[in-house]
């Protein structure tokens, strides 16, 4: 090929120790690299697989190929090879065949759409898997006399074979999942903010916590993806689904991701009929000081040495006055959880507890994370159930299922490092299921973790749920970005894709069916317009109308801090579904909390009280989960 009168005579970058050393010095650089191979230049079918098998070795070392191009060679004017013979389709399709069978199932081939005029759809059936790069503004600057093929019809044509067009980066999704091994720290961060939790291309411009409507539906080509089909239908048949399975349902797309929420809004109306519920509640966050340091989260304000605006630390009296408030107006619950106050003990967990209780005794008291009540524990030398015991009899109602974030260890060492870790979270929650005090369950999803992560955590929920039967309501909790640490230093996506909220409210209700009944969505990050679009997709619950709600909004989201009872009803009415106004453990409310819900007095303004003296800066000592099983 590099004698004269070869092809590459007089191009030393095209010799094949000179290819090959670059590839191998971006291998041990840990760069993502592409390759490939011209065909139909006189090389001969031998030739191209001694090609193919150099490329195999050199992956095989580094596992830096992340794309293997198969190029038919199209003759130019005013070239030496401008009378040259250009290679048949065939032998197109035979080599990409062949570079299938060399490079194993994992490898992305690309034959590039463009060279194969009408009938590159049918390379897609010699196992390319990718298009490569089309531009709807600049021609292909080698080829500039091949248009790229639109968008639209490239879509139709590869639909009418069984594949789904999806868009990618220029980095591959198995590389951007490691992007702290294969990624500089500044392109990670832009490479984070424009993937999916799979590591493609955004699909919409929705952003959890604006205020925007969701992306609208366009006109798709129906594939029918039988194994999508048999796997739903295995679940709708009563098999619970396992961890492939439920990732394999994560991944759907287009018309796929329709399939999955049809089937999980068939498991909810057998479940649960036509009736959509939803709790008069308040949010009362006691203290926004923590002395942990969660790079999610926006909440919290650090410590008081640091300085930060805004800190504060309500006294018991407002406390007391936020709880008579709700029950005037209407509540059944008041939820209320904090930051990790380091001066906090399990004695102010239920000294909280109490000033609520006896402001309003017939109010439901839904408190403390998991979390906290490890940190109470921890801080009056007892296990987590004898402090769950005393809060019980001082008249806790529930815990919420917070601090879950996502139950994998490998992404709570990313996001929350010093927090309680997988194990600890279940075993605090099942401590409460134990002593009669059921419990919500959450999934935070949209920062750094993936539906590999997601089924992790829901089969463990599923599996604690098995034991106890001690949850009330599944929550997932879209991540809002903005102002979130993570997301400020670049290190986390921009949220999840509309798409992605879909399919885990959905997926949840398939995951989770028939043992945990209640799928809710949370409109404070989703926003009342959108959320009602959830109701399609297995959701049967709204949550609170939350008289304040402060966690959301200090992430950045532009929701509303309440939604009214009546604003809520009218919302489920135009689903053209039934509301109910519910408990806090799903009873029905009383007609006198609901005529005093929909007759309200507006929300007298909160004091939040500011921090009135030098708090200790470090964490309560104590015993652990390693020390003293908590």
């Amino acid at each position: 090929m590099c004698a004269r009168g070869g092809p590459h005579h007089g191009c030393p970058d095209k010799q094949p120790r000179a290819r090959l050393g670059a590839i191998e010095a971006a291998g041990r650089l840990a760069i993502p690299f592409t390759t490939g191979i011209l065909i139909g230049i006189g090389e001969t079918r031998l030739e191209r697989i001694e090609a193919l098998l150099a490329i195999r070795d050199l992956h095989e070392r580094y596992g830096h190929v992340q794309e293997v191009i198969v190029q038919n060679f199209r003759a130019k004017p005013a070239t030496r090879m401008a009378q040259a013979v250009e290679p048949a389709f065939d032998e197109l399709l035979w080599t990409a065949a062949a570079s299938r069978l060399v490079l194993g199932g994992e490898m992305n081939i690309q034959v590039p759409p463009n060279l194969s005029d009408a009938r590159y759809p049918e390379s897609c059936c010699a196992q390319a898997s990718t298009t490569g790069g089309i531009s709807p503004v600049t021609p292909d600057h080698v080829n500039p006399e091949a248009a790229w093929p639109q968008l639209d019809a490239l879509e139709r044509e590869t639909a009418a074979r069984g594949y789904e067009l999806v868009e990618r980066l220029a980095v591959y999704p198995a590389y951007v999942s490691e992007s702290r091994r294969w990624l500089d720290p500044s392109l990670a961060s832009r490479v984070a903010q424009a993937c999916d939790s799979a590591g493609f291309a955004r699909e919409d411009r929705w952003i959890c916590g604006e205020v925007a409507t969701v992306p609208r539906a366009t006109a798709r080509s129906r594939i029918r993806d039988r194994s999508l089909d048999a796997l739903l239908g295995s679940i709708l048949a009563g098999d619970a689904p396992g961890s492939e399975a439920i990732i394999r349902l994560f991944e759907a797309r287009g018309s796929g991701v329709d399939d999955v929420c049809a089937a999980a809004d068939a498991l909810r109306r057998a479940a649960k009929g036509d009736t959509v519920t939803y709790v008069v509640n308040r949010n009362i966050n006691y203290t926004n000081v923590c002395g942990f340091a969660c790079r999610f989260c926006a909440f919290s304000k650090g410590t008081p040495k640091h300085g930060r605006d805004g800190v504060y630390d309500l006294s018991l009296d407002e406390v007391a006055r936020r709880a008579a408030e709700a029950w005037d107006r209407g509540a059944t619950e008041v939820c209320m959880q904090g930051g990790i106050h380091p001066a906090y003990t399990g004695e102010k967990y239920l000294s909280l507890l109490r000033a609520a209780k006896e402001a309003a005794p017939r109010l439901h008291v839904h408190a403390f994370s998991p979390l906290e009540i490890s940190h109470g524990a921890a801080s009056m030398g007892l296990t987590a159930a004898q402090v769950l015991e005393r809060l019980q009899a001082a008249g806790l109602g529930s815990l919420p299922g917070t601090a879950a974030e996502v139950l994998d260890d490998d992404v709570r060492r990313r996001i929350c490092p010093d927090k309680l870790d997988s194990a600890e979270w279940l075993h605090v929650v099942e401590s409460a299921h134990a002593v009669g005090l059921r419990t919500t369950a959450t999934l935070m999803f949209g920062h750094v973790e993936h539906p590999a992560t997601w089924a992790t955590h829901l089969i463990r929920l599923r599996d604690l749920q098995r034991r106890t039967g001690g949850f009330t309501e599944f929550v997932p909790l879209p991540f809002v970005h903005m102002e979130a640490p993570l997301s400020l230093r670049g290190e986390a996506r921009h949220g999840p894709t509309w798409r992605e909220v879909r399919l885990v409210h959905a997926v949840a209700r398939l995951a989770l069916h028939p043992i945990l009944a209640n799928v809710q969505a949370s409109w404070t990050k989703i926003g009342p317009a959108n959320v009602a679009t959830l109701l399609e997709g297995g959701v049967n619950d709204l949550g609170g109308t939350l008289m304040n709600e402060s966690i959301s909004r200090a992430a950045g989201a532009s929701h509303g801090q309440e939604l009214a009872p009546a604003s809520m009803e009218a919302l489920i009415a135009t689903a053209g579904r039934t509301p109910r106004q519910r408990t806090a453990l799903y009873g029905t409310a009383s007609a006198a909390r609901r005529a005093a819900s929909f007759d309200a007095a507006p929300l007298a303004p909160p004091v939040q009280t500011p921090l009135r003296r030098r708090m200790i800066a470090h964490r309560v000592s104590g015993p652990t989960m390693q020390g003293n099983p908590i």
